[in-house]
């Protein structure tokens, strides 16, 4: 194992550090991308990881195929959202928060940030979503915790009305 040498797009399993891909050699030390915890350097001679995908160092892979390759990386793993558009007749809208007490003040937010914050929610329950997955839970494990993540999403249904595209919405347990 120690004389291989591993290309670029490389996945490799880290006894610490877990799942990652290689995206770039040094001339001592690879440079990979793990999913928990970014960018680390490697030693080239290091034998404790498991290589889970070789590809050979040789071939060529192009700056625009890795950009690709790391940019769906981060997207999957790092919380890193898509576009998802508010819809059209919130534009500028505003978020009123009125309390029952007359005396207290209500609260105003804008509809779009507001929107923001449901969004971020969500991208960071697929986030822990796909962290179960890739976890070495058991398989019932995974499924009592994807059950839980499927009510949840099904209680943020409510807010499916601010989002433009059907396929932005949320979508809970089928009954």
């Amino acid at each position: 194992m120690s004389n291989q040498i591993l290309g670029t797009g490389s996945r490799v399993n880290h006894p610490s550090y877990g799942d990652g891909v290689i995206i770039g050699a040094e001339v001592a030390a690879y440079k990979v991308c793990f999913i928990t915890y970014g960018i680390k350097n490697v030693g080239k001679n290091y034998e404790a990881w498991e290589i889970i995908e070789a590809i050979e160092a040789d071939a060529a892979v192009s700056f625009s195929e890795a950009e690709r390759s790391l940019v769906k990386i981060l997207r999957t793993w790092s919380g890193i959202s898509e576009e998802v558009r508010l819809g059209d007749k919130w534009d500028d809208g505003l978020l009123i928060l009125k309390p029952k007490d007359p005396n207290m003040a209500s609260k105003e937010i804008p509809i779009d940030t507001f929107f923001h914050k449901i969004v971020m929610v969500r991208d960071r329950i697929r986030v822990m979503e796909q962290r179960i997955n890739s976890s070495k839970l058991t398989d019932e494990e995974k499924v009592n915790l994807q059950q839980y993540i499927t009510r949840i999403y099904g209680s943020l249904t409510t807010f499916n009305i601010l989002f433009k595209f059907k396929e932005d919405h949320f979508k809970g347990e089928k009954k």
